[in-house]
């Protein structure tokens, strides 16, 4: 009965093991972000289409821009906020016209509402 215990431990391991260098030869895919992405104005381009060729360069086709683009900023700053991994963060940035990539960030009140006061 003790022998079939190893055995069946033994053949667990192995398995395991094979498993998990199966699972590390894979490349896994980069994570993706939202960030926002600070550019110049265009002189002689609509903003949206430069925005879109800005991140096509990058992405390789406009479809793929159009599919990673969430929104385009044109009155208080000029640029767009987009999906993007680090390594295209870091190829975008690069790109003429582009002054900088921020990640995107979400800030919360230290204090509620009810406890503002009006000065």
């Amino acid at each position: 009965m003790a022998h079939r215990s190893l055995i069946f431990v033994f053949i667990t391991i192995t398995i395991t093991s094979s498993m998990a260098e199966t699972d590390s030869s894979v490349p896994k895919p980069e994570a993706v972000a939202v960030h926002i992405v600070y550019t110049d104005r265009p002189q002689h381009e609509e903003l949206e289409t430069y925005h879109l060729r800005t991140l096509s360069s990058v992405l390789g086709s406009e479809d793929a821009a159009k599919g990673a683009l969430l929104y385009t900023y044109k009155h208080a700053a000029c640029g767009f906020s987009a999906k993007l991994t680090p390594k295209q963060v870091e190829q975008l940035s690069k790109q003429p016209g582009v002054l900088q990539v921020v990640a995107d960030q979400t800030m919360r009140l230290h204090n509620s509402p009810a406890k503002l006061h009006a000065i």
